[in-house]
């Protein structure tokens, strides 16, 4: 079937965003104590949970009530939230014009991300407005790579599966979206995506 769709990640794939700009200058380069901070007190897991739409407060004092010795690099996590927004990844942005410009595609936005902090993304990003819509999953109150939130990205914007792209940097999410019919491309660089849009005789 002809694509007709492209629903594109935002973090890792057209915004950069990382703790580690905040934590390696905390840890002095120290990657080894940063990397076991990150493993065991504020891991992805707990991340991911106030992306579904847990609140944060809560889940900073959470955290704190079970590392107390790490309190004051716990409140840092969401506290300096807005330096781990390294800056749009330019080279998809341009991509994603092309697509938005593109009479052929309807283009929307399936992201992992707070409701708390998403606003401020909005401020930050003209880009972000460019999309026919964007779904979020703190507002959603779940997450990739659960299947409710694909269902819901499919009904709302009446997109039909298999004339879909989408595009994540987690090949976790992309696995999950494949079971729904969904095309997936595994993001790696801006590049790499040009040339997997390629094999699905896109050209953009």
């Amino acid at each position: 079937m002809k694509i007709n769709t492209i629903i594109f990640d935002l973090g890792g794939v057209l915004i950069d965003w990382n703790p580690e700009y905040v934590y390696l200058d905390v840890f002095e380069g120290d990657r080894e104590k940063m990397q076991w901070f990150f493993d065991h007190v504020c891991t992805s897991d707990w991340n991911e949970n106030q992306d579904a739409g847990y609140p944060m407060q809560k889940a900073t004092e959470e955290r704190i009530a079970l590392f107390p010795e790490h309190e004051e690099l716990i409140r840092m996590f969401y506290g300096r939230w807005v330096e781990m927004l390294g800056g749009a990844i330019e080279d998809t942005v341009t991509i994603l014009k092309r697509f938005i410009d593109h009479p052929d595609y309807k283009v929307v936005a399936l992201t992992n991300w707070s409701h708390e902090t998403f606003p401020i993304a909005l401020d930050t990003f003209e880009f972000l407005h460019w999309f026919e819509g964007i779904i979020v999953s703190g507002e959603e109150k779940t997450r990739k790579p659960f299947k409710d939130i694909y269902e819901i990205t499919l009904k709302r914007f009446d997109i039909t599966a298999e004339q879909a792209i989408f595009i994540d940097d987690n090949l976790r999410n992309i696995e999950a979206a494949e079971t729904l019919g969904i095309n997936g491309i595994h993001f790696e660089s801006p590049k790499q995506l040009i040339e997997q849009l390629k094999t699905y005789s896109i050209t953009i």
